[in-house]
C-alpha cells in the first residue's frame, strides 16, 4: 500500500517538473528562430522603461511581442495574447518574466497607439545597416513599388453592400485620416480587375537581388509612387549610398526621376 502511495506521489512531482520546463510546449524551430531573431534585433537606442513612474513592461518586450504577431500572421491582438499564453518559451525570447503575469489586452492595444513611427523606421534602419555589413543586402539593383493598407472600417468589409460606401464624401468615421483609393484584384494582364478601399498605401524601396525591403513610406491612398520617389531615395542615401544603382520602375515612376533627380540619382540606370 505505501508502495502505491508513494509511486503516485512521484508521478504527481514528475507531472509538475514537466510542466515547468516550457522548453516541451512550443515547437523547436519555431523557438530556435525566435531565438536568433531577437539575438540580432538591436534596441538598444530605445528607453526600455521609463524614467519616471510605474516600471511597466519593458519597451523592448512589447517590440518583440509584436514582431512575433506580424511573423505569426496574427490580425487581432487576442490571438497574439492566446499564443504567448501557450508559449512561455516565446515568451522568454520576447524579454517578459515567464513567472509574472503578461501583459492584457489592454496594455498591448495601449502601447500600439502610443508608439512612434520614428521609432519603428530607426528599428528598420538598423537592421538594414545591419544586414549591409553582414553583405545580405545592398543598392545595386533596387526597385520600389506599393501595396495596399485597408483601414480598420466596415466600409472595407466586403459583406456590406451599401451603395454609397465608397463613395468620395463618405468618410469613415472609424479612421478620419484614410483616403479612398484603389487597387488591381488580379495579377493577369489580360484582367482589367480593380477594387475599391479605404486606408493608407504602403511604399516600399527592396533589394531586388535578396528581396528585402530597404526602406519604407506609409502615405494616404492617393498618393502616387512617382511623387515620393525622390525623397524615399533621397533618405535612403542619408544612410545608405544610392549613387550608382539599376532601378527597376515603370514608365511613370522613371518619368518623374529622370525630370527631377539631382546630383544624387544622375548615375541611376533603369530597367
Amino acid at each position: 500500500m505505501s508502495k502505491s502511495i508513494h509511486r503516485k506521489e512521484l508521478i504527481v512531482i514528475y507531472r509538475q517538473e514537466i510542466l515547468k520546463d516550457i522548453r516541451l510546449f512550443t515547437s523547436q524551430p519555431v523557438t530556435k528562430f525566435y531565438d536568433s531573431l531577437f539575438l540580432n534585433l538591436d534596441l538598444s537606442f530605445i528607453t526600455e522603461f521609463p524614467k519616471t513612474g510605474r516600471k511597466g513592461f519593458s519597451n523592448h518586450a512589447m517590440i518583440c511581442a509584436f514582431i512575433v504577431m506580424k511573423c505569426e500572421g496574427f490580425s487581432m491582438i487576442t490571438d497574439l495574447v492566446n499564443y504567448l499564453n501557450n508559449n512561455l518559451l516565446i515568451v522568454h525570447y520576447c524579454g517578459f518574466d515567464t513567472s509574472a503575469p503578461l501583459p492584457s489586452y489592454w496594455t498591448f492595444d495601449r502601447f500600439l497607439k502610443q508608439i512612434d513611427n520614428d521609432m519603428l523606421s530607426s528599428i528598420m534602419k538598423s537592421q538594414v545597416l545591419y544586414l549591409s555589413k553582414q553583405g545580405i543586402i545592398d543598392t545595386s539593383f533596387i526597385g520600389l513599388n506599393s501595396t495596399p493598407i485597408a483601414a480598420n472600417t466596415s466600409q472595407n468589409n466586403p459583406k456590406s453592400f451599401l451603395s454609397n460606401k465608397f463613395k468620395p464624401d463618405n468618410q469613415p468615421k472609424a479612421d478620419v485620416d484614410c483616403k479612398l483609393g484603389v487597387h488591381t484584384a488580379s495579377n493577369q494582364t489580360n484582367e482589367k480587375k480593380y477594387e475599391f478601399y479605404w486606408g493608407y498605401k504602403n511604399h516600399v524601396l527592396v533589394d531586388c537581388i535578396s528581396g528585402l525591403p530597404i526602406y519604407e513610406l506609409t502615405t494616404t491612398t492617393n498618393v502616387y509612387d512617382s511623387t515620393v520617389a525622390l525623397d524615399i531615395l533621397a533618405d535612403t542615401h542619408t544612410f545608405l549610398p544610392v549613387t550608382e544603382c539599376t532601378f527597376l520602375a515603370d514608365k511613370m515612376l522613371k518619368i518623374s526621376i529622370i525630370r527631377y533627380r539631382n546630383s544624387i540619382m544622375e548615375n541611376i540606370s533603369f530597367l
